[in-house]
Protein backbone atom coordinates (compact mmCIF):
# COMPACT_ATOMS: atom_id res chain seq x y z
CA UNK A 1 0.00 0.00 0.00
CA UNK A 2 1.37 3.47 -1.07
CA UNK A 3 1.23 5.98 1.71
CA UNK A 4 1.87 9.73 1.26
CA UNK A 5 3.69 10.51 4.63
CA UNK A 6 3.37 13.93 5.69
CA UNK A 7 5.95 15.42 8.39
CA UNK A 8 6.14 19.13 10.08
CA UNK A 9 9.23 20.27 12.04
CA UNK A 10 9.02 22.48 14.18
CA UNK A 11 11.66 25.45 13.83
CA UNK A 12 13.02 25.18 16.98
CA UNK A 13 14.66 21.71 16.99
CA UNK A 14 15.17 21.97 12.89
CA UNK A 15 17.06 25.24 13.53
CA UNK A 16 19.32 23.71 16.43
CA UNK A 17 20.16 21.05 14.02
CA UNK A 18 21.23 23.49 11.21
CA UNK A 19 23.04 25.65 13.57
CA UNK A 20 25.18 22.90 15.06
CA UNK A 21 25.99 21.05 11.37
CA UNK A 22 24.29 17.90 11.94
CA UNK A 23 21.20 18.38 10.28
CA UNK A 24 22.27 17.15 6.71
CA UNK A 25 23.14 13.69 8.55
CA UNK A 26 20.12 13.50 10.19
CA UNK A 27 18.06 14.07 6.63
CA UNK A 28 20.27 11.44 5.37
CA UNK A 29 20.37 8.98 8.40
CA UNK A 30 15.81 9.20 8.16
CA UNK A 31 15.56 8.73 4.21
CA UNK A 32 18.18 5.60 4.21
CA UNK A 33 16.14 4.47 7.09
CA UNK A 34 12.72 5.09 5.90
CA UNK A 35 13.72 4.59 1.95
CA UNK A 36 10.74 6.51 -0.10
CA UNK A 37 9.60 6.02 -3.51
CA UNK A 38 10.10 10.00 -3.68
CA UNK A 39 11.01 12.68 -1.18
CA UNK A 40 10.65 16.72 -1.25
CA UNK A 41 11.05 19.44 1.33
CA UNK A 42 8.55 22.25 1.54
CA UNK A 43 6.56 24.86 3.26
CA UNK A 44 3.65 24.06 5.20
CA UNK A 45 2.00 27.02 6.67
CA UNK A 46 5.14 28.67 7.95
CA UNK A 47 7.01 25.13 8.92
CA UNK A 48 9.32 23.01 7.43
CA UNK A 49 7.87 20.82 5.42
CA UNK A 50 8.92 16.71 4.45
CA UNK A 51 6.49 15.30 1.63
CA UNK A 52 7.44 11.64 1.26
CA UNK A 53 5.59 8.45 -0.68
CA UNK A 54 6.33 5.07 1.02
CA UNK A 55 5.33 1.60 0.15
CA UNK A 56 3.81 -0.02 3.18
CA UNK A 57 3.28 -4.18 2.73
CA UNK A 58 1.66 -4.33 6.62
CA UNK A 59 0.84 -1.52 8.91
CA UNK A 60 3.06 -2.29 11.25
CA UNK A 61 5.66 -0.55 9.43
CA UNK A 62 4.03 2.65 10.26
CA UNK A 63 5.99 3.34 13.41
CA UNK A 64 9.33 3.04 12.16
CA UNK A 65 8.41 5.70 9.17
CA UNK A 66 7.27 7.83 11.94
CA UNK A 67 9.51 7.35 14.98
CA UNK A 68 12.72 8.70 13.24
CA UNK A 69 10.89 11.99 12.68
CA UNK A 70 9.43 11.93 15.95
CA UNK A 71 12.59 11.19 17.75
CA UNK A 72 15.23 13.47 16.14
CA UNK A 73 12.71 15.90 15.38
CA UNK A 74 10.02 16.38 17.27
CA UNK A 75 7.90 16.48 14.45
CA UNK A 76 4.67 16.18 13.52
CA UNK A 77 3.51 13.47 11.11
CA UNK A 78 0.19 12.22 9.33
CA UNK A 79 -0.20 9.49 6.33
CA UNK A 80 -2.49 9.66 3.71
CA UNK A 81 -3.47 6.32 1.42
CA UNK A 82 -2.82 7.11 -2.13
CA UNK A 83 -3.22 5.66 -5.61
CA UNK A 84 -1.87 6.54 -8.75
CA UNK A 85 -4.10 7.17 -11.54
CA UNK A 86 -4.07 3.49 -13.01
CA UNK A 87 -4.88 2.09 -9.41
CA UNK A 88 -7.79 4.18 -9.47
CA UNK A 89 -8.68 3.03 -12.18
CA UNK A 90 -8.64 -0.54 -11.18
CA UNK A 91 -11.07 0.90 -8.30
CA UNK A 92 -14.36 -0.27 -9.87
CA UNK A 93 -15.85 3.19 -9.49
CA UNK A 94 -19.09 2.26 -12.28
CA UNK A 95 -20.08 -0.62 -10.42
CA UNK A 96 -19.91 1.65 -6.94
CA UNK A 97 -22.13 4.30 -8.49
CA UNK A 98 -24.58 1.56 -9.74
CA UNK A 99 -24.69 0.10 -6.52
CA UNK A 100 -24.74 3.67 -4.56
CA UNK A 101 -25.86 6.51 -6.71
Amino acid sequence: MRLMQIVRIPHETFNEAVRDGSVGAKNKAILEAIKPEAVYFTEMNGHRGVVLIVDVKDPSEIPALAEPWFLTFNADVEFRIVMSPEELSNAGLDEIAKKWG
